[in-house]
């Protein structure tokens, strides 16, 4: 939200007449959007995919569209306060667009819903704050915004990761309202400049990306999970030999700090170390981890994997950091290796290993608890089916490791990132594999018949099934156009149903060709792009500056409109999609700075007097992991 709800158009008597109107229309199809529109639609939506739709309309400043569905939700559900929050959230957003004589009374309006939907507690309040602390001074509810903020921050463990930052800014906003320099300045190096920056996620060139703040979590007797410390997870069981590490994480240095954060709880050496699979940050820190008489055993297919993994070259860096080794360098050598299900005992835990072709790689593991009934899955699950730039998963490969974990029979699932332990769940396996059948079917088909890519994605499927199983929407989402990418990817030449990649023109050259449209003028270039940016077309917008910084490459102005798309292009998937959240702040060389992980430099009260927090919510930010 903008301080513009009304200070700006306060101060000038020229424009008080005036309203402004909301963004044209965008040239371009969010199908994310469409189809969280059409979930939220569904009886009891989960509230991970109504706060991620209502990001999107954050992120896309798209005020009004907000204002209008949470309004039709909220009046076909009036006993749903979160529907309510986000109608006057909205509303009081676009403030702006509003005539003046209005103006007032329509903010009033929103601050009465705010009201009444936070006598709920939990997100409802948390919305209000973020409200009220941008309202100007005479509506006199700053105060009451910080106090929103800060009861939300004193307990934030019920609140899903992916609003502190936000809160933090809000704080900082209030603070300074209300005179407290020093408590605004304190609070804002913790949050963000950014109203649509709301997200736990870090990421800097120096030390990569990290979902949250680092800690260890125990998630089953004797079992733990040691997380942010790199950009995966590695987990830790506790067997009377000792301890045994499931992955080895990206670096020794942040591997280290994750076993001696482990050490402080349960201080054992490391007996073994089982690898999932062969990916950089499930096997770069090694070597903190597997020292001598230590067995690392991995899947029989994991060498294979890993030359490939070594063939290709990683263009991105904010993913690992400049502690991570090149992608060609990695190396380990397993001591056992598994070539069909066996079960390996160390001390008094059974171990029962089995090999799948799951979903991102051919050297995939199950590593299953049978008396603790939990299945460490590693990256079977992630949504990219491979790395996006690397040509390997599978999609049939991630229903044969589906079917495989039904036999197992466990009860919780433990990924390789904490987002997808978080979203695909033991009990969403049913439905999503319903789902992710009946798109990759469709899928199939559309090739068969020899369509484009953009034609079988621009059918955005939604099954129907997944009204019942709402939990599973997110899952679904994170998974439906990378399975549909992933299949006509292996199954398509390099010559497309559209002509794609029978000719191939360099940048420079496509650059050229537009130009001749603008008549060789820079100016052409910043304007399409600023008109993009403004109908939220982020995506489009960064493909126009880049023709025009190949034609214009002394151009500031075309590089000011580029960054603007990168800045919309980064809020838009930081809950959805956190590769490309790290891939466009790298094209930004924005550092995000970690969200501090307890609720310091809150007032005292707030620390002594916490909210009750409403219910418990599941990160968005599991758009899942990654790699």
């Amino acid at each position: 939200m903008t301080r513009s709800i009304l200070a700006t158009a306060m101060v000038a008597a020229a424009a008080a007449s005036c309203a402004h109107s909301g963004p044209p229309p965008p040239l371009t199809r969010d199908r994310e959007r469409e189809s969280l529109e059409q979930a939220v639609r569904w009886k009891n939506p989960s509230v991970t995919a109504v706060m991620t739709l209502a990001s999107k309309y954050m992120a896309a400043h798209r005020n009004r569209e907000g204002y209008e569905y949470f309004g039709a939700r909220s009046k076909d559900s009036p006993d749903n306060m979160l529907f309510l929050a986000l109608e006057g959230m909205f509303q009081a957003r676009m403030a702006d667009e509003v005539p003046l004589l209005s103006r007032v009374s329509w903010v009033e309006q929103a601050i009465a819903k705010l009201d009444r939907a936070a006598a709920a507690d939990g997100l409802p309040r948390y919305l209000r704050g973020l409200v009220f602390v941008e309202l100007p001074q005479r509506f006199g509810r700053t105060e009451q915004g910080v106090q929103d903020l800060e009861a939300m921050l004193a307990n934030a463990d019920k609140f899903p990761p992916g609003l502190r930052r936000g809160a933090w800014r809000g704080i900082a906003l209030g603070q300074a309202l209300l005179g407290h320099t020093e408590k605004a300045e304190e609070a804002r190096r913790n949050g963000s400049e950014k109203d649509t920056l709301l997200t736990d996620f870090s990421v800097s060139a120096a030390a990569g990306f990290r979902f949250w703040p680092p800690e260890v979590v125990q998630v089953g007797e004797g079992v733990f999970v040691a997380r942010g410390y790199d950009f995966a997870d590695i987990a830790f069981v506790v067997t009377s030999a000792g301890l045994v590490a499931i992955d080895a994480g990206t670096t020794p240095a942040t591997a280290a700090q994750a076993l001696a954060a482990m050490r402080s709880r349960v201080d054992l050496p490391i007996r073994a170390v089982i690898v999932t699979h062969s990916h950089w940050d499930h096997i770069g820190g090694i070597s903190a981890v597997a020292g001598p008489g230590v067995e690392v055993i991995a899947q029989s297919r994991f060498s294979a994997e890993l030359a490939l993994v070594k063939s290709v070259g990683v263009p991105f860096h904010f993913f690992f950091g400049t502690g991570a080794l090149a992608s060609g360098t990695y190396t380990l050598a397993p001591q056992r290796v598994i070539a069909s299900q066996e079960t390996v005992r160390v001390g008094d835990q059974r171990f029962v290993l089995v090999p799948v072709h799951g979903g991102e790689t051919e050297d995939a593991m199950l590593i299953h608890l049978p008396d603790a009934k939990i299945t460490f899955v590693g990256d079977a699950f992630m949504p990219y089916f491979g790395a996006p730039f690397v040509g390997e998963g599978s999609v049939e490969g991630l229903f044969d490791t589906i079917e495989k974990i039904r036999a197992l029979g466990p009860t919780t699932l433990i990924h390789g990132h904490t987002p997808l332990t978080t979203n695909f769940t033991y009990e969403v396996l049913q439905p999503l594999e319903s789902a992710l059948a009946s798109v990759r079917d469709a899928a199939l088909a559309s090739i068969r018949e020899g369509r484009a890519l953009p034609e079988v994605l621009a059918v955005n499927l939604m099954p129907s099934s997944l009204s019942e199983h709402p939990d599973a929407v997110i899952p679904f989402l994170l998974m439906r156009d990378d399975l549909i990418q992933r299949l006509y990817q292996q199954r398509v030449g390099y010559w497309k149903a559209d002509g794609e990649g029978m000719e191939v023109f360099t940048r420079a050259e496509l650059a050229r060709a537009v130009d001749l449209l603008g008549g060789g003028r820079e100016q052409a270039f910043v304007e399409s792009t600023a008109t993009l940016n403004e109908r939220g077309d982020f995506a489009m917008a960064l493909r126009m500056a880049d023709w025009g910084l190949a034609a214009h490459p002394q151009s500031a102005a075309i590089a000011s409109a580029r960054r603007r798309a990168l800045e919309g292009l980064q809020a838009t998937n930081q809950f959805i999609n956190p590769f490309k959240f790290i891939i466009y702040s790298e094209m930004m060389k924005q550092d995000v700075q970690p969200v501090p992980g307890s609720a310091r430099s809150l007032s005292a009260a707030a620390r002594a007097h916490p909210a009750a927090g409403g219910p418990q919510v599941q990160p968005v930010n599991a758009g899942l992991p990654q790699e």
